[in-house]
């Protein structure tokens, strides 16, 4: 098995170590190192190639990894984290994730984008970016170019929200907890949310940290739901209509209750948060080698137009509950 995946595992982990040096380039560190990954990924495939000896590894890095990656999420939030949030402020994110979700489905079926693909904009720009693409790709088992497709989606309006958000809190006469909710609220990626809401006020910063965290964790109840929807679908063509256990959420969802009850180190949960990244930068790294760049490009532009109308929609509609419980 070791023997098997080695040279796979060393090519992934070369391209991830090539994303983290690069970030070190004046301006490429708005990018996330996940982002960074799949990006080196899709080059290295589409030019070189990537060998045959390789394979096994690189489908080791996209399962097992990525599985290890999203349970180690669960390390950065705790149930006190989330009571700070309050009950209205909890509303508001599962009221914007659901709204969102279901909003994107329809959307995508009304412009004609392939139903596994709009699931992974739907899940990306509800939650969390791009561990909820591949976190909901575990249940809904798109091609490596959809990924990669919702990827660029949630990437690109992610971080034009990330700079246009802070022009907003004086106009639309935002507090700083407003806005920070805002954000958490309706920016995918929590580096993006960072980005926005510090810009802001130290306050603003630390709120909308929080409530991005707490978005974060709709992520296992989302996957679980996708995972029953996907198994009724099938039940007629000869499924058993269970949903497949997501023991991977499930072992998230486990770490955020010991993290909440133990305390762990600080410099333990710095060293697990970093594990995480790295584990799904390594993950991403592996989908970039499968991603065919001519797949992507047969797409068009249907998915892209998806992608920022429920960008748009999130942001409209979590800003609308800031605005009417404030």
């Amino acid at each position: 098995m070791l023997r098997a995946i080695w040279p796979g595992v060393l090519l992934v982990a070369a391209i991830v170590g090539a994303a983290f040096a690069l970030r070190r380039i004046p301006g490429m560190g708005l990018l996330s190192p996940m982002i960074l990954s799949i990006l080196l990924g899709i080059a290295v495939r589409n030019t070189i190639g990537a060998p045959a000896a390789a394979q096994p590894g690189v489908a080791f890095s996209a399962r097992r990894l990525l599985r290890l990656g999203i349970i180690l999420l669960g390390v950065q939030l705790t149930a006190s984290q989330i009571a700070e949030v309050g009950a209205t402020g909890l509303a508001i994110l599962v009221l914007s994730v659901v709204a969102t979700f279901l909003v994107t489905v329809w959307l995508g079926r009304l412009l004609g984008v392939e139903r596994k693909l709009t699931e992974l904009i739907a899940g990306g720009t509800s939650i969390c970016g791009a561990s909820a693409v591949i976190a909901t790709n575990t249940v809904t088992a798109a091609p490596e170019e959809d990924v990669a497709y919702a990827l660029a989606c949630v990437t690109l309006f992610g971080s034009i929200a990330m700079f246009v958000y802070p022009l907003l809190p004086g106009v639309l006469h935002l507090s700083p907890r407003s806005y920070g909710l805002w954000a958490g609220a309706s920016i995918h990626e929590i580096a993006q949310v960072v980005g926005a809401t510090f810009q802001d006020s130290p306050q603003a910063g630390e709120f909308g940290t929080i409530a991005k965290l707490s978005r974060v964790m709709l992520l296992a109840p989302m996957v679980m739901a996708l995972g029953l929807v996907g198994a009724r679908r099938l039940a007629p063509q000869g499924g058993t209509g269970k949903a497949p256990v997501p023991w991977f959420v499930l072992g998230f969802a486990a770490l955020v209750a010991l993290n909440s009850v133990i305390a762990v180190p600080a410099e333990v949960r710095a060293a697990l948060a970093v594990a995480a990244i790295v584990l799904l930068s390594m993950a991403l790294a592996a989908l970039g080698l499968a991603a065919d760049i001519g797949k992507l490009r047969v797409k068009g532009a249907r998915p892209l137009l998806l992608g920022l109308l429920a960008s748009l929609f999130i942001a409209g509609f979590s800003l609308t509950l800031v605005k009417l419980t404030a």
